[in-house]
């Protein structure tokens, strides 16, 4: 396990790293039994509160010096600094010389953030204003298809964060959705996405949104392209049609029109924006329209509520930085691997999903901002599934497996669908999962329970299994826009400790490059194949595909 970090870094910084993994030794003697016990005030004490988002954090392998050294981390590693340089629109994403202003998507009107001389606010409001004009026309059904029929059909095609983030938006936020309008998203290249989103609708009746920043990207188009050929096909062939039926989420004017689609009907978001922190941009389109504009806006005060937070909030009370420093103990000080993320509510269920793109893309680094290779464990491995399903599933490993698994627990103080007992028996299980992962069951304990010796081991829970619970009150449009954002500042605590830069993604690069070369090679005849010369593998591979593909 690699821990000491070695690499160019100030001498406070050394000593509070090397200071950390001395008090690993100590803490990894303890037990959140002993914990609890010697300080009954714990459970009240380590908590923080901000913008109706409440965090506890006493279930996790730390004493108060602990924190106190991960705070000191936060602040030898130039944490405060990087946030700074962010909010007022530097370009810390060195590698493709970029801002990174998501914030700026929810700034309030009025306020001013400059990229490159340019105060980009009034842009925002301007797109979001086109977007709401937009999704009225569509929701009250103005906008009518090319046969005169009002839309009763959306469907989101883009890829990564351009599909990620809206197909989250929508499962989360869906009590607030028009159930008039049904709602698909499409990213897989695989044709059986798209078949099956389309299968049983009215080309007349449905509208798609085509998102891709370039009008370029291999899958998004590749679908964008199939959905208008099965759309003019339901639409008698005329290629006007297509004006009526397809709008873009771009900024490539030439591609969006050679396409069909109105310009006039094209949402465009910035270079300053990484797809997987654009949910709340012009990517938002299908949200906005199945929730409405004014959730959409509610949404947006919640992200900037957090925003706030995270700005100005000393690092104690600071809740992104609380749980960035935290996932920073486990990963580089613990050798944890993995972090499950565990929302009690079942609109959360892509929740998960969307957090892999956003932490892992993210985080997955190995080199440092200045190209240097690191010498410390980056970017854990983010999973999960809503509770309780989870609890008939891994979490027999992480209670009694051998890893050390952190865990976030999500849940909501009333629910929006009250049913009898059901959302307290919900809470009930997630409070109970929370105390059996800290102190779990010891072999006293089982015996006392009349289990026969031979079955008492593999009754036993170790417990000391660490935990944070988030709890708001409501999931609220704003209520998800906080939740995101906390999850955002998240990794960028971690990315701006890591020294790392949080903001590109040349890892998705190779595979794409290589793709385009092999693409020519699979759909060439077996007669007239040109030569191949990748590893005997990939040749094989490539020979033995196009046999299967042609022998029917």
């Amino acid at each position: 396990m690699k821990t000491q970090m070695s690499h160019t870094r100030s001498t406070g910084e050394q000593a509070v790293w090397q200071a950390l993994e001395d008090q690993q030794k100590v803490i990894r003697g303890q037990h959140l039994r002993n914990l609890f016990a010697d300080d009954p005030a714990r459970g009240e004490r380590m908590t923080a509160e901000a913008a109706g988002v409440f965090l506890d954090y006493s279930k996790n392998l730390i004493d108060d010096k602990t924190l106190r050294l991960l705070v000191e981390l936060g602040e030898q590693s130039g944490l405060r600094a990087r946030i700074d340089a962010m909010f007022r629109g530097e370009k810390i994403n060195i590698t493709e010389n970029r801002a990174a202003l998501h914030v700026a998507l929810r700034a309030p009107k009025g306020t001013s953030i400059v990229v490159d001389g340019k105060n980009v606010v009034p842009e925002v409001h301007a797109v979001l204003d086109k977007m709401a004009a937009f999704a009225h026309r569509v929701r009250t059904g103005q906008w009518k298809g090319h046969t005169g029929k009002r839309i009763r059909n959306v469907v989101n095609i883009g890829i990564g964060g351009s599909d990620l983030g809206p197909v989250m938006a929508y499962e989360a936020l869906k009590h607030y959705s028009d159930r008039a309008i049904l709602f698909r998203f499409v990213s897989n290249i695989d044709g059986t996405d798209l078949v099956e989103a389309t299968h049983d609708l009215d080309a007349a009746e449905t509208l798609f949104i085509i998102s891709s920043k370039t009008f370029t990207t291999l899958e998004t188009m590749t679908n964008a392209h199939s959905a208008r050929d099965w759309s003019l096909a339901g639409l008698g062939g005329d290629a006007r049609a297509v004006a009526k039926h397809f709008v873009a989420v771009s900024t490539n004017t030439e591609k969006v029109a050679e396409f069909g689609i109105d310009t006039a009907n094209m949402f465009e978001f910035w270079d300053w924006v990484g797809g997987r922190y654009s949910m709340d941009s012009a990517i938002g389109l299908s949200t906005m329209l199945a929730i409405g504009p004014d959730h959409f806006r509610a949404m947006l005060e919640g992200f900037h509520a957090v925003d706030e937070h995270f700005r100005t909030a000393p690092f104690e009370r600071n809740l992104p930085v609380l749980m960035g420093l935290l996932s920073i103990w486990y990963n580089d000080f613990f050798g944890a691997q993995t972090v499950a993320v565990l929302p009690y509510d079942q609109y959360l269920k892509r929740f998960p999903a969307y957090l892999q793109q956003l932490t892992m893309e993210s985080n997955g680094k190995h080199v440092t901002l200045a190209g240097t290779p690191v010498d410390y464990e980056t970017g854990p491995i983010y999973w999960g599934e809503p509770g309780t399903n989870g609890q008939h599933s891994f979490y027999q490993l992480i209670h009694q497996g051998t890893r050390l698994i952190p865990c976030d627990f999500i849940a909501f103080g009333q629910a929006l669908n009250s049913l009898g007992r059901h959302h307290d028996l919900l809470m009930a299980n997630l409070i109970a999962q929370t105390e059996a992962l800290a102190l779990g069951k010891t072999a006293e304990q089982v015996k006392a329970e009349g289990t026969p010796e031979w079955l008492i081991p593999h009754r036993v829970f170790e417990g000391n299994r660490p935990s944070n619970t988030i709890l708001m009150d409501r999931l609220t449009p704003a209520a998800l826009g906080k939740l995101v954002a906390l999850y955002e500042h998240n990794v960028f605590t971690q990315g701006a400790i890591w020294d790392i830069d949080p903001f590109d993604q040349w890892g998705v690069e190779l595979g794409k490059v290589l793709a385009a070369r092999i693409i020519p090679e699979l759909e060439s005849k077996s007669e007239t194949e040109p030569k191949l010369g990748h590893d005997s593998s990939t040749n094989n591979l490539i020979r033995r595909y196009r046999k299967l593909r042609d022998a029917t």
